[in-house]
């Protein structure tokens, strides 16, 4: 196996974990009475990462891995244990608000306000330049741009909810 398709198969098992995680999390903080806010920007986050990684499959497995691209991509990984950590069981996919939990503020969060997505942006681009593919790396960045202004605006819309009922 090439050392790109294993970093690729990381990756993937990596992302089925992750939306393991992710659905646990969801089915147990909406069983507490938490509410999804704006789902229907979901289906092209899905959309856009699946895309995404099958494309790394089909024109990078074979690909030789830049080092230096992989050591920032490695850097990416820490922080999203930290982002993981930080959040724990309220980590999700997707905007889920649960009426009376304080707002986390701890972690790489009292650095900057959403830390997952500068992990997300950096991934879909750093992922194809070890791969040594900078125009997907470029493409895809667009389109990320695209759907995380959507999702943006949404969880901050979400968090100021939270915010306006005095919980912190």
């Amino acid at each position: 196996m090439t050392a790109a398709a294993l970093l690729l198969a990381f990756v993937t098992l990596e992302r089925l974990a992750e939306l393991w995680l992710a659905r646990r999390n969801t089915k147990a903080l909406l069983s507490k009475g938490a509410v999804e806010v704006a789902p229907g920007h979901y289906p092209l986050i899905v959309m856009l990462h699946s895309f995404w990684l099958a494309g790394l499959w089909v024109l990078g497995w074979q690909k030789s891995v830049g080092a230096v691209w992989l050591a920032i991509f490695f850097l990416l990984q820490a922080l999203r244990v930290w982002v993981l950590a930080t959040l724990g069981s309220r980590w999700t996919t997707r905007i889920i608000v649960q009426p009376g939990l304080p707002l986390v503020t701890t972690g790489p969060y009292l650095l900057l306000s959403h830390p997952n997505y500068v992990v997300v942006v950096g991934e879909i681009a750093v992922l194809p330049l070890c791969l040594g593919l900078p125009w997907y790396a470029l493409a895809f960045s667009l389109a990320n741009a695209a759907v995380l202004t959507i999702r943006i605006r949404a969880e901050n819309a979400a968090l100021a909810g939270v915010r306006d009922l005095g919980i912190r």
